[in-house]
């Protein structure tokens, strides 16, 4: 029938997460190339690095935040210990970071000093959350 509507097909919980990851990682390719322009202390050699680069902060962030998670989770019934292992947990990781990222890439990526680590996990954070709530915006209103 030629009036018929066509009607969108539900995506898959595969083709989610295919589309969450590749909007991650475009959206953190975006930050570090915008940190190696602004940041003298931040360097990466070429903009294929910088791909592989995001990949791997994408995939350090998930398994740090899944880390996160899971010792709160495993301690919430003990406020104190759980603020103090939540904490360790976010503060140790920056040196993750640093470490495996010197250890894949060595001398073609360098993500600065501690703070500088910082600031950048704190902005690929705030720009996949800012992206994700202006998407959620789009759908919540009337066409």
């Amino acid at each position: 029938m030629p009036n018929e509507k066509p009607v969108a097909a539900i995506p898959t919980r595969r083709q989610m997460i295919f589309a969450s990851w590749t909007k991650d990682v475009l959206i953190y390719i975006i930050v570090l190339n915008l940190f190696v322009e602004f940041n003298s202390k931040i360097i990466i050699d070429s903009f294929t690095i910088s791909i592989f680069t995001a990949i791997l902060l994408k995939i350090l962030l998930e398994v740090i935040l899944k880390l996160e998670h899971t010792v709160s989770e495993r301690f919430k019934s003990y406020r104190a210990l759980r603020i103090f292992l939540v904490w360790l947990v976010l503060f140790g990781s920056k040196f993750l970071i640093l470490e495996v990222v010197d250890l894949v890439f060595g001398d073609h990526v360098e993500l600065g000093k501690f703070l500088d680590v910082i600031l950048l996990v704190i902005a690929l954070m705030v720009a996949r959350e800012v992206f994700q709530r202006i998407y959620v915006s789009l759908g919540s209103r009337k066409s």
